[in-house]
């Protein structure tokens, strides 16, 4: 890395200019995990949730939030996101519920916090179903695992 994108010249923050970077397919891969108490968990992969299907929620709002990233990261470029795919995975040996978030565009710029973004809020989404039986929640390690495409190519965390 040889510097920081969003500050120009001055040090003054700003949008980076992607309009002359080739289009291409950009995929981003990320995961987190929110760690609970074995009741929760229990809770969760049995539906007995009053609220509902918790994970099924969560995998929505994780979709749904990749969309809206460019609203809540102020210089994020909006993008036309091609594809996303959330996956939730409860991990009774660790008290956690693991998500994964694939976003894929075929764009200017990479996908990285638009998959973040829908891996922050998917596993948010849990918190906020679960909080009245435990506040206790832990969420935690959210991550870039892998990322393709543009200029930089593909880069995997080892």
């Amino acid at each position: 890395m040889t510097q920081l994108t969003h500050f120009n010249q001055a040090g003054e923050a700003h949008m980076v200019d992607v309009g002359d970077k080739a289009i291409t397919q950009r995929t981003a891969v990320t995961e987190g995990y929110i760690e609970m108490q074995p009741e929760t968990l229990k809770l969760i992969i049995d539906g007995g949730h009053k609220k509902g299907d918790v994970l099924a929620i969560a995998r929505i709002a994780g979709i749904m939030a990749s969309k809206k990233t460019a609203d809540l990261i102020p210089l994020c470029h909006h993008l036309p996101i091609t594809h996303v795919d959330i996956s939730l995975t409860a991990e009774t040996d660790k008290n956690r519920v693991r998500c994964q978030a694939t976003v894929k565009t075929n764009g200017q710029t990479g996908v990285e916090m638009e998959a973040l973004t829908a891996t922050q809020i998917a596993l948010l989404t849990i918190y906020d179903m679960c909080k009245a039986v435990d506040r206790g929640m832990v969420i935690q390690s959210v991550q870039l695992l892998e990322k393709d495409g543009g200029k930089s190519g593909h880069w995997q965390r080892r």
